[in-house]
């Protein structure tokens, strides 16, 4: 269901629409405030984002019902907006309270305890429909009536007063480490992808994707791949991607020839590899490094070379499947320049390259994000200011605005920061171009929180699943379960806990798949002498992977009616086009060098991604058919056997694939060149 602000209601028609426009850029004011200030304790700043996601969810369904012409739902709606409210306020106003009667709640408490909790199922069901809300339901009954079960599921049973109150207050449950990163690090880092939007940073990717790669064999999905992989690294929402990249290229490669199927599964799969692309990850990213306790450059540094390799496949696979259908690239002469595209909005990079700098120089993300997005604010409001219509006093208040900020940064003691605003600010000035206005940014404000929506609620309702895991210890009994598959075989295991997220997906977005996964399945891996990272990013790359798979594969249904083609259809050629994206993580697990773990030399990593790239390659062409020319059934087996045998990671597998690889790829030369030679 989406709800949003169209063009209309920027514009302000509609009492309901400009209502909801002020909460979501109150919203985002009160999170950027909250993060530069700490004004708040913790557990307030997490209550508060709640109401507001909770606010603005009820809010969009109650105007988008009226708009319908309903009065009684609508209605409901509006009482749940000021239940919503209510209940954000009374943590706020009754925190030390709250604090003091720990263990012994009120009547009052129990009541606004239980409000809360009906708020953030009906909300998720709105949002997300009903999987996830059931998963959760069917988990609070098991809370409750859990020692009624046979073991070793059950447990001594918890009364319902104590669920509820380890539910709704505290740091255990709705308001636990997944609500605790969204009010921080998420929400900014969404921000700073909508005003980098607005600013122009699309343009800036699609025009260079298109001048580097569009003349190229299969040049038009070579473009949505690269275009859809730099757009995740600002943005970290897999189906976001796919609805605004997915415009610009799904019909490119439906232009030029692609089946409209095909080119809905490319924008898929590039559009969720966003979220493991570096340096700026989805939002599993942010939950992972606080749910482990390592810093976000150790999960960054995990995911760089599989991410690459994910992107990698993908970008070989339309090669290959461009060189089946003969479809050559666009005429050059008619694509923009990707060097003058750089040249013109190079700037647009520099918010991105310093929030980069401060996450590997040892910053907090939320720091990191919260610079990165005020320098992006100053960009906007540079190139506002650099046109010749206003006056000298405007420019004037603005360099002192500047100045101020200046002076922040230095007390905050991040001087190399001062230089690239200077940078930044001085290529606003020049640039004539790009003119964002003031209601842009302002319209940025309101799209983050937009934006920020489902990510939230999905944070808020996995609380409810944390909170039983912790009072129930239900993780212990899958766990256990998992290590007794393992003790026969880790492959097994492995395949076990790789189903698991693949069932979960096909109703749940990738963040509550990643938390349920991971604090049933990745405790036992680490038993299994999986290294802690390398369990994690397992279950976050199937958790993505859920997103491309049937018979629910939510990217794919994004890019349906874009590509004009059935959503399961896209699904089954994502899969074609991600093929390795199932591969890498297991390679991870035998091989945690390829996830830089355990501190391997270079020589053992240039071998693994070798070995990677070469049974990636055999995989493109055993899916596509095709290398240099059409492959028979008899090669096509061969690759697959010859791919296997490089991943398996057994004695001997290794040398046996690369001899199977490099005699199938001699004997396709020497046929094609046979085949291509005048008679």
């Amino acid at each position: 269901m989406h709800h949003g602000f169209d063009h209309t209601e920027d514009e302000g028609k509609g009492f309901a629409s400009r209502l909801l426009f002020l909460v979501a850029v109150s919203f985002s004011l009160f999170q950027i405030y909250t993060a530069a200030f700490t004004p708040f304790s913790s557990l307030v700043t997490r209550a508060v984002h709640v109401g507001f996601l909770l606010i603005l969810t009820f809010g969009f369904l109650a105007r988008d019902g009226f708009v319908r012409g309903k009065r009684l739902i609508p209605s409901l709606f509006l009482v749940c907006v000021l239940l919503s409210a209510a209940v954000a306020f009374y943590q706020w106003i009754f925190e030390h309270e709250l604090m003091l009667r720990s263990g012994d709640p009120t009547h009052i408490d129990l009541w606004v305890g239980a409000v809360l909790l009906m708020l953030v199922f009906l909300a998720t069901q709105r949002m997300m429909g009903w999987a996830l809300p059931l998963i959760c339901g069917v988990l609070v009954l098991y809370a409750v009536y859990g020692r009624w079960l046979p073991g070793p599921l059950n447990h001594r049973g918890y009364p319902w007063e104590q669920v509820i109150e380890h539910l709704s207050f505290g740091t255990e449950g709705i308001y636990g480490i997944p609500i605790y990163v969204s009010s921080t690090y998420i929400f900014l880092f969404i921000l700073f992808g909508a005003f980098l939007e607005r600013a122009g940073m699309l343009k800036l990717f699609t025009d260079f994707a298109l001048g580097l790669v569009g003349h190229t064999q299969g040049g038009p999905a070579k473009v949505g791949v690269i275009a859809s992989g730099l757009m995740g690294t600002i943005n970290g929402s897999g189906v976001a991607n796919v609805v605004t990249t997915g415009q610009f290229t799904i019909r490119l490669m439906k232009r030029f020839g692609y089946r409209p199927e095909f080119a809905g599964g490319v924008e898929a799969t590039a559009s969720m590899g966003g979220q493991i692309m570096p340096p700026v990850m989805g939002a599993v990213a942010f939950i992972m490094a606080e749910t482990i306790g390592v810093a976000y450059v150790e999960v960054v540094r995990a995911a760089l070379i599989p991410a690459i390799l994910y992107f990698l496949t993908a970008f070989l696979v339309v090669h290959l499947e461009a060189g089946r259908l003969g479809l050559t690239g666009m005429p050059k002469e008619s694509l923009p320049n990707p060097w003058r595209a750089v040249r013109e909005r190079w700037y647009l990079v520099l918010p991105l390259a310093v929030l980069v700098y401060l996450l590997f120089s040892g910053y907090t993300p939320l720091f990191a994000g919260l610079v990165g997005l005020l320098l992006t604010v100053v960009l906007i409001l540079g190139t506002i200011l650099s046109t010749a219509l206003l006056t000298k006093a405007l420019r004037f208040l603005f360099w002192i605005a500047l100045g101020v900020m200046c002076s922040t940064f230095l007390r905050w003691g991040i001087t190399p920061v001062l230089v690239l605003i200077a940078v930044l600010v001085f290529a606003c000035a020049l640039n004539t171009k790009s003119r964002p206005t003031l209601k842009d940014l302002v319209s940025a404000l309101a799209e983050g929180a937009r934006q920020a929506l489902p990510v939230g609620i999905a944070c808020a309702q996995v609380g409810v699943i944390i909170g039983v895991m912790t009072l129930t210890g239900a993780a212990s009994s899958f766990a256990n379960a998992v290590l007794a598959v393992g003790e026969q075989s880790l492959f097994l295991s492995l395949l076990l806990t790789m189903l698991v997220c693949l069932v979960l997906g096909m109703g749940i977005p990738t963040i509550p798949n990643y938390i349920i996964t991971s604090s049933l399945a990745a405790p036992a891996l680490l038993h299994l002498d999986v290294p802690l990272i390398v369990s994690h990013m397992f279950v976050f790359y199937f958790g993505i992977m859920a997103d491309l798979t049937p018979p629910v594969a939510l990217a794919c249904f994004a890019a349906a009616p874009i590509a004009g083609a059935p959503g399961l259809s896209i699904s089954l050629q994502a899969i074609r086009v991600a093929a390795a994206g199932f591969v890498i993580p297991f390679m991870a697990v035998y091989t945690p060098a390829l996830m830089l773990q355990g501190d391997p030399g270079w020589l053992e990593i240039s071998y693994i991604v070798f070995k990677v790239i070469l049974a990636i390659w055999l995989w493109g062409c055993t899916a596509i058919g095709y290398w240099l020319g059409p492959l028979s059934w008899f090669e096509r087996s061969w690759a697959f056997a010859a791919a296997a045998l490089l991943v398996i990671a057994m004695p001997i597998t290794d040398e046996l694939g690369l001899l199977a690889g490099a005699i199938i790829l001699l004997q396709h030369v020497w046929r094609h060149r046979r085949r291509s030679s005048p008679t």
